[in-house]
Protein backbone atom coordinates (compact mmCIF):
# COMPACT_ATOMS: atom_id res chain seq x y z
CA UNK A 1 0.00 0.00 0.00
CA UNK A 2 2.62 2.49 0.98
CA UNK A 3 4.54 1.59 -2.36
CA UNK A 4 1.81 2.58 -4.58
CA UNK A 5 1.44 5.94 -2.86
CA UNK A 6 4.84 7.03 -3.25
CA UNK A 7 4.48 5.75 -7.16
CA UNK A 8 1.01 7.81 -7.17
CA UNK A 9 2.77 10.55 -5.74
CA UNK A 10 5.74 10.45 -8.68
CA UNK A 11 3.51 10.50 -11.18
CA UNK A 12 1.26 13.26 -10.15
CA UNK A 13 4.28 15.34 -9.83
CA UNK A 14 4.92 14.16 -13.78
CA UNK A 15 1.67 15.52 -14.08
CA UNK A 16 2.17 18.31 -12.19
CA UNK A 17 4.73 20.01 -14.42
CA UNK A 18 2.32 19.89 -17.42
CA UNK A 19 0.26 22.61 -15.68
CA UNK A 20 -0.69 25.82 -18.08
CA UNK A 21 1.07 28.28 -15.67
CA UNK A 22 4.20 25.86 -14.85
CA UNK A 23 4.38 25.43 -19.28
CA UNK A 24 4.04 29.11 -19.66
CA UNK A 25 6.76 30.14 -16.91
CA UNK A 26 9.40 27.55 -18.31
CA UNK A 27 8.70 28.19 -22.23
CA UNK A 28 9.18 32.01 -21.58
CA UNK A 29 12.34 31.17 -20.46
CA UNK A 30 13.65 28.86 -22.73
CA UNK A 31 13.34 31.26 -25.59
CA UNK A 32 16.00 33.02 -24.42
CA UNK A 33 18.20 30.06 -23.94
CA UNK A 34 20.49 28.20 -26.34
CA UNK A 35 20.77 24.42 -27.30
CA UNK A 36 18.91 21.33 -25.42
CA UNK A 37 21.23 21.05 -22.60
CA UNK A 38 20.27 24.31 -21.46
CA UNK A 39 16.63 24.25 -21.45
CA UNK A 40 17.32 20.63 -19.64
CA UNK A 41 19.02 22.53 -17.43
CA UNK A 42 16.49 25.40 -16.85
CA UNK A 43 13.75 23.11 -15.93
CA UNK A 44 15.37 20.62 -13.90
CA UNK A 45 15.99 23.87 -12.02
CA UNK A 46 12.86 25.21 -11.80
CA UNK A 47 11.71 21.46 -10.72
CA UNK A 48 14.31 22.25 -8.19
CA UNK A 49 13.02 25.46 -6.65
CA UNK A 50 9.50 24.30 -7.28
CA UNK A 51 10.37 20.90 -4.92
CA UNK A 52 12.22 23.04 -2.17
CA UNK A 53 9.35 25.23 -1.51
CA UNK A 54 6.79 22.64 -2.12
CA UNK A 55 8.59 20.06 0.90
CA UNK A 56 9.20 22.86 3.06
CA UNK A 57 5.71 23.88 3.18
CA UNK A 58 4.09 20.40 3.22
CA UNK A 59 6.68 19.56 5.65
CA UNK A 60 5.37 22.11 8.11
CA UNK A 61 1.75 21.33 7.37
CA UNK A 62 2.48 17.69 8.50
CA UNK A 63 4.39 18.79 11.75
CA UNK A 64 1.25 20.70 12.85
CA UNK A 65 -1.31 18.58 10.48
CA UNK A 66 -2.98 21.59 9.38
CA UNK A 67 -3.76 23.00 5.96
CA UNK A 68 -2.59 26.51 4.63
CA UNK A 69 -5.52 28.61 4.68
CA UNK A 70 -7.40 29.36 1.57
CA UNK A 71 -6.93 33.19 1.67
CA UNK A 72 -2.77 32.83 2.08
CA UNK A 73 -3.07 30.23 -1.00
CA UNK A 74 -4.98 32.85 -3.22
CA UNK A 75 -2.78 35.47 -2.33
CA UNK A 76 0.09 33.61 -3.66
CA UNK A 77 -1.46 32.68 -6.91
CA UNK A 78 -2.15 36.31 -7.45
CA UNK A 79 2.07 36.44 -6.75
CA UNK A 80 2.14 33.83 -9.33
CA UNK A 81 0.39 36.17 -11.97
CA UNK A 82 2.03 38.93 -11.93
CA UNK A 83 5.31 36.66 -12.10
CA UNK A 84 3.68 35.19 -15.31
CA UNK A 85 2.50 38.40 -15.75
CA UNK A 86 6.07 39.55 -15.91
CA UNK A 87 7.88 36.70 -17.71
CA UNK A 88 5.40 37.05 -21.06
CA UNK A 89 6.06 40.51 -21.18
CA UNK A 90 9.90 40.19 -20.97
CA UNK A 91 9.53 37.91 -24.21
CA UNK A 92 7.63 40.37 -25.93
CA UNK A 93 9.67 43.21 -25.13
CA UNK A 94 12.58 40.80 -25.87
CA UNK A 95 11.08 40.66 -29.45
CA UNK A 96 10.61 44.39 -30.19
CA UNK A 97 14.65 45.15 -29.13
CA UNK A 98 16.14 42.51 -30.45
CA UNK A 99 16.50 40.56 -33.67
CA UNK A 100 16.83 36.62 -34.69
CA UNK A 101 20.31 35.71 -35.52
CA UNK A 102 21.07 32.26 -37.32
CA UNK A 103 24.63 31.08 -37.71
CA UNK A 104 26.60 27.94 -38.31
CA UNK A 105 29.99 27.31 -36.93
CA UNK A 106 31.95 24.35 -35.07
CA UNK A 107 33.40 23.27 -31.89
CA UNK A 108 35.91 20.28 -32.01
CA UNK A 109 34.98 19.71 -35.42
CA UNK A 110 30.99 19.36 -35.31
CA UNK A 111 28.96 22.18 -36.71
CA UNK A 112 25.53 22.94 -35.02
CA UNK A 113 23.43 25.85 -36.07
CA UNK A 114 22.41 29.09 -33.20
CA UNK A 115 19.12 30.77 -33.13
CA UNK A 116 19.69 33.54 -30.96
CA UNK A 117 19.06 37.52 -30.77
CA UNK A 118 21.27 40.47 -31.01
CA UNK A 119 20.80 43.88 -29.98
CA UNK A 120 19.18 45.67 -33.09
CA UNK A 121 21.83 48.46 -32.67
CA UNK A 122 24.37 46.41 -33.00
CA UNK A 123 26.18 46.20 -36.12
CA UNK A 124 25.59 42.62 -37.50
CA UNK A 125 29.13 42.56 -39.62
CA UNK A 126 30.98 42.98 -36.05
CA UNK A 127 32.94 39.59 -35.41
CA UNK A 128 32.72 40.19 -32.09
CA UNK A 129 28.88 40.02 -32.43
CA UNK A 130 29.23 36.49 -33.14
CA UNK A 131 31.10 35.46 -29.95
CA UNK A 132 29.01 33.80 -27.29
CA UNK A 133 29.94 31.43 -24.23
CA UNK A 134 28.33 28.17 -23.99
CA UNK A 135 28.59 28.04 -20.47
CA UNK A 136 26.70 30.18 -18.14
CA UNK A 137 25.99 31.12 -14.51
CA UNK A 138 24.06 28.84 -12.11
CA UNK A 139 20.16 30.03 -13.81
CA UNK A 140 19.00 31.69 -10.22
CA UNK A 141 16.70 33.70 -11.79
CA UNK A 142 14.86 29.91 -12.65
CA UNK A 143 15.93 28.64 -9.42
CA UNK A 144 13.26 31.27 -8.04
CA UNK A 145 10.35 31.14 -10.41
CA UNK A 146 10.44 27.72 -9.81
CA UNK A 147 10.08 28.58 -5.87
CA UNK A 148 7.31 30.96 -6.19
CA UNK A 149 5.27 28.74 -8.10
CA UNK A 150 6.04 25.87 -5.70
CA UNK A 151 4.88 28.41 -2.96
CA UNK A 152 1.70 28.75 -5.07
CA UNK A 153 0.86 24.72 -5.26
CA UNK A 154 1.83 23.74 -1.86
CA UNK A 155 -1.91 24.42 -0.64
CA UNK A 156 -2.98 21.75 -3.09
CA UNK A 157 0.12 19.07 -2.52
CA UNK A 158 -0.38 19.62 1.34
CA UNK A 159 -4.51 18.30 0.82
CA UNK A 160 -2.98 15.31 -1.26
CA UNK A 161 -0.18 14.36 1.03
CA UNK A 162 -2.79 14.82 4.63
CA UNK A 163 -4.92 12.54 2.54
CA UNK A 164 -2.65 9.92 1.26
CA UNK A 165 -0.01 10.10 3.81
CA UNK A 166 -0.69 6.91 6.79
CA UNK A 167 1.73 8.73 8.42
CA UNK A 168 4.51 11.29 8.35
CA UNK A 169 7.48 9.44 6.98
CA UNK A 170 5.28 8.30 4.08
CA UNK A 171 4.15 11.52 3.84
CA UNK A 172 7.82 12.91 3.76
CA UNK A 173 8.13 10.03 1.09
CA UNK A 174 5.47 11.18 -1.11
CA UNK A 175 6.24 14.79 -1.45
CA UNK A 176 10.05 13.60 -2.37
CA UNK A 177 8.63 11.81 -4.94
CA UNK A 178 6.16 14.25 -6.14
CA UNK A 179 9.11 16.40 -6.28
CA UNK A 180 11.69 14.42 -8.19
CA UNK A 181 8.52 13.68 -10.66
CA UNK A 182 7.91 17.00 -11.49
CA UNK A 183 11.83 17.92 -12.01
CA UNK A 184 11.54 14.97 -14.71
CA UNK A 185 9.01 16.13 -16.13
CA UNK A 186 10.05 20.12 -16.27
CA UNK A 187 13.30 19.15 -17.67
CA UNK A 188 11.89 16.96 -20.41
CA UNK A 189 8.66 19.37 -21.33
CA UNK A 190 11.74 22.10 -21.56
CA UNK A 191 13.98 20.00 -24.08
CA UNK A 192 10.60 19.55 -26.35
CA UNK A 193 9.71 23.13 -26.38
CA UNK A 194 13.72 23.92 -27.03
CA UNK A 195 13.56 21.74 -29.82
CA UNK A 196 12.41 24.22 -32.58
CA UNK A 197 14.73 26.86 -31.51
CA UNK A 198 17.56 24.54 -32.23
CA UNK A 199 16.57 23.38 -35.60
CA UNK A 200 17.39 25.09 -39.17
CA UNK A 201 15.72 26.07 -42.61
CA UNK A 202 14.98 28.86 -44.28
CA UNK A 203 12.03 29.52 -42.59
CA UNK A 204 13.50 29.26 -39.33
CA UNK A 205 13.37 32.73 -38.13
CA UNK A 206 9.92 33.55 -39.04
CA UNK A 207 9.08 30.50 -37.30
CA UNK A 208 10.84 31.16 -34.35
CA UNK A 209 9.21 35.02 -33.99
CA UNK A 210 5.82 33.32 -34.31
CA UNK A 211 6.26 31.10 -31.53
CA UNK A 212 7.94 33.53 -29.25
CA UNK A 213 5.15 35.75 -30.01
CA UNK A 214 2.59 33.24 -28.82
CA UNK A 215 4.52 31.99 -25.88
CA UNK A 216 4.88 36.05 -24.66
CA UNK A 217 0.73 36.52 -25.47
CA UNK A 218 -0.21 33.35 -23.59
CA UNK A 219 2.75 33.54 -20.56
CA UNK A 220 1.12 37.49 -20.06
CA UNK A 221 -2.42 36.64 -21.21
CA UNK A 222 -2.70 33.66 -17.95
CA UNK A 223 -0.58 36.13 -15.84
CA UNK A 224 -3.34 38.83 -16.29
CA UNK A 225 -6.45 36.62 -16.04
CA UNK A 226 -4.70 35.06 -12.54
CA UNK A 227 -4.54 38.61 -11.10
CA UNK A 228 -7.54 39.70 -12.60
CA UNK A 229 -9.74 36.70 -10.95
CA UNK A 230 -8.00 37.22 -7.43
CA UNK A 231 -9.23 40.77 -7.65
CA UNK A 232 -12.99 40.07 -8.94
CA UNK A 233 -13.15 36.76 -6.46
Amino acid sequence: MEISVLLVGFMIGLRHALEADHVAAVASIVTQKQGKSAALRHGAVWGLGHTFTLFAFGTAALLADTLIPDHTAAILECVVGFMLLYLGLDVLWRMGHKGIHVHVHQHHGKRHIHAHQHDLEEDSANVSAHQHKHKSPFPIRTLMVGVMHGMAGSAALVVLTLNAAQNFWVGMGYMLLFGIGSIAGMALLSVAISLPFNFSNKHIERFVGYLQLGIGLGTSGLGGFTVFNYFIS
